[in-house]
């Protein structure tokens, strides 16, 4: 049977350092200079970014795209664009990410063709359809309590973002509620990295933040080796589990 799991796009997710993915919303609007912003974040430590604005215009969204495409591909991190599909083909982002009222992944898939397609997951049903119809990453949550989302599902607590991320074959991310003193536990279970919002964004000095939050995904992982080996052996056989 042929590995279904082992697709283009999710080799390409499979290889993208997932630690410290921002997401944005619309207070980036408000900046003088985004460019210059992003990449002070991206030098402190942000190793993904998703590009979500809910309040944009469509021609604010594509300039905003085009900026952060600039500065993402020059750095070297990918970039996300949540929803829409249009935007992230026009502008050459590297994937989008979509939720469970937005377009359906199959749909998206025959626009995406190779790229990242990221899926929000709440329950081990969210994860199986995420799966089983192509997604290539999944952010799990949300883990905290956050106001940043409305329609993020029950809060998920410590232990019940383990569960999904020892079930989940794909890379997974948590989020929603995760500050930098927070970023440690979520590491802890088995999760391939954070997505923050305020942490970075709501912070005095961002890149400080970014930086905070980084210092402890890095910090994490030489207490996760044991976890990190234990959970491998799980996803392998969660993969299996996944083919049936």
């Amino acid at each position: 049977m042929k590995d279904f799991l082992a697709t283009p796009s999710r080799a390409t997710a499979n290889a993208v350092d997932w630690r410290l993915y921002l997401a944005t919303d619309d207070r980036i609007l408000n900046l003088s200079c985004p460019a210059e912003f992003f990449a002070k974040l991206i030098d402190a430590g942000v190793t993904a970014l998703q590009l979500r604005l809910k309040s944009a215009e469509d021609d604010r969204f594509r300039e905003m795209a085009r900026i952060l495409h600039e500065i993402t591909s020059a750095k070297g991190v990918p970039l996300i664009i949540n929803d829409r599909v249009d935007i992230m083909l026009e502008v050459g982002a590297d994937g989008v990410h979509v939720g469970r009222g937005d377009q359906a992944i199959c749909e998206v898939r025959k626009l995406a063709g190779d790229r990242i397609i990221g899926y929000s997951v709440n329950t081990m049903d969210h994860l199986r359809f995420a799966v089983e119809n192509g997604a290539d990453y999944v952010g799990l949550g949300p883990v905290f309590a956050t106001g940043t989302k409305s329609d993020t599902g029950p809060v998920l607590g410590l232990e019940g973002l383990t569960r999904l991320a020892e079930a989940c074959p794909l890379p997974c991310v948590g989020i929603g509620g995760i500050t930098a003193t927070r970023v440690g536990n979520v590491m802890g279970c088995g999760v391939d990295g954070v997505c923050v919002i305020s942490a970075v964004l709501g912070a005095d000095d961002p890149a400080g933040a970014a930086a905070e939050a980084a210092a402890a995904t890095s910090a994490s992982e030489s207490a996760l080796s044991y976890s990190t080996s234990r959970l491998s052996s799980l996803k392998k056989a969660s993969m299996n589990s996944w083919r049936r």
